[in-house]
């Protein structure tokens, strides 16, 4: 799992703020900077295409890796390829080409997290899923370091062509891994064919349809159909509030996390080195620190306890970027801000992956995961992409507050789901995935 986060963690950043420093640091204009931070809603919509991932066979390489591993390692070609492409483009010759190019990186690496977290799933009971979240952000931030400060390094020495080049040729880190692992025991094909099985079945007896037809509504049921009724007939009249809790506990961290490299570089006025120093370097340790924290504390008091934590903790650090922006460039503070961000960010991340984890179906793990990951970062990307004319019309420390406070949703729903504890611990399927894993 620390090897497959950072196969996870590499590409982010790299269409993400890694990408709008460079954007930045050429003279892209902010508004256009902030458009591009569209290009990660490609995460966001990965649910979308799940259902293939989750249930077909990828022809030869399923047969030599098995469905996930197969899966994972399309997506990392698709990953080495784009990256290398962006590297050979100047943004402000062809901007449309570097945002198509970026587009693949995006969709190929969405693709490779919605098979890796059906494999971090898949491999163990519920109990172990905040141990494995915590390995697993600690391989994903140690990526995000590499493809946050290793990148601006670079590019401050040799250049960003050279920084991006590098980056296409650490995709093989993630790419050894897959060959070395195991596929998972749980047999959650099987799970689902047998549905499929059963749907076909009863679309031949009682609709009649010819077998060619039956094949395909079992298919589509099993899918596309399956996950989503299966989520909303456990959880019942909990299941919109717990999709909508889903949409907006990050919406805060992820719209402010856009400007964060242009606030950095164009309005404090810091060099890349700075930059990387204090938010990629450092900022990196204390998400570290925050993710054994989360871990440690959601074995002691819960999962829901440390979501309440977690969103408290965001809304409030992101309020600290407001006063930073009225003050002065100083390191120090910088680090202050950046540490309390991080450190909260880690543990809000750990919660809310064992917490998703523990509600996703054996039959539909890929899919039904893909669903919270995809809604859990929608609303932020989208907004965020707004973000550079929110800045341009009324500043950064504005800009900042409404962040901050569109954190204050997320703490008021996870209170009302701790209020239901007891019923979703009830509805969980739980004892459904440690029953598949003995077998």
């Amino acid at each position: 799992m620390l090897f497959l986060g950072f196969s996870a963690g590499l590409p982010f950043l790299l269409v993400f703020s890694t990408l709008n420093a460079r954007l930045a640091d050429v003279g892209v204009e902010t508004a256009t900077i902030g458009f591009f931070s569209w290009l990660g809603i490609t995460y966001s919509i990965k649910v979308f295409w799940a259902p293939v991932v989750d249930r077909l066979k990828l022809p030869l390489l399923d047969r030599l890796f098995g469905k996930r591993r197969s899966w994972i390692l399309l997506a990392q070609a698709g990953i080495a390829t784009g990256l290398y492409l962006m590297a050979r483009v100047d943004p402000l010759v062809a901007p449309e080409t570097l945002a198509l190019f970026g587009l693949l990186v995006a969709f190929s690496s969405a693709t490779q997290d919605v098979a890796i977290d059906a494999y971090r799933i898949e491999i163990a009971q519920e109990r172990l899923q905040a141990a494995l979240a915590a390995t697993y952000i600690f391989g994903y931030r140690l990526a995000l370091l590499v493809a946050g400060a290793g990148a601006l390094y670079i590019a401050e020495y040799w250049s960003w062509q050279v920084s991006y080049q590098v980056m296409a040729a650490l995709v093989g880190v993630g790419t050894v891994t897959v060959l070395v692992v195991r596929e998972p025991a749980v047999n959650h094909f099987a799970a689902a064919q047998d549905i499929a099985h059963r749907v076909e079945e009863e679309a031949a007896m009682r609709g009649h349809l010819p077998p060619g037809l039956a094949r395909l509504a079992g298919w589509f049921y099993a899918a596309v159909a399956g996950p989503f009724l299966d989520f909303f007939r456990r959880y019942r009249e909990l299941a919109l509030v717990i999709l909508v809790l889903v949409a907006v506990y990050r919406i805060s961290d992820i719209a402010m996390g856009v400007m964060a490299n242009p606030f950095y570089l164009n309005f404090m006025g810091f060099s890349k080195t700075q930059v990387a120093d204090v938010t990629k370097v450092f900022g990196f340790f204390m998400t570290i620190v925050g993710s054994m924290v989360g871990g440690v504390l959601v074995v002691r008091y819960g999962v829901r306890r440390i979501l309440l934590a977690g969103a408290i903790m965001t809304a409030a650090t992101n309020l600290l970027f407001v006063v930073l922006a009225q003050q002065p460039p100083d390191i120090a503070a910088l680090a202050v801000v950046v540490s309390a961000d991080n450190l909260s960010g880690g543990i809000a991340n750990v919660a809310l992956i064992a917490w998703l984890s523990s509600m996703t179906s054996a039959s539909f793990t890929a899919t039904q995961y893909a669903l919270f990951s995809s809604l859990m970062t929608l609303p932020g990307k989208f907004l965020g992409g707004f973000s550079g004319i929110v800045v341009a019309n009324f500043g950064y420390a504005e800009f900042f507050l409404i962040a901050g406070l569109m954190g204050v949703p997320a703490i008021l729903l996870v209170l009302f789901m701790m209020r239901h504890g007891a019923r979703l611990d009830a509805l969980a399927p739980v004892k459904e995935q440690e029953d598949a894993l003995v077998k």
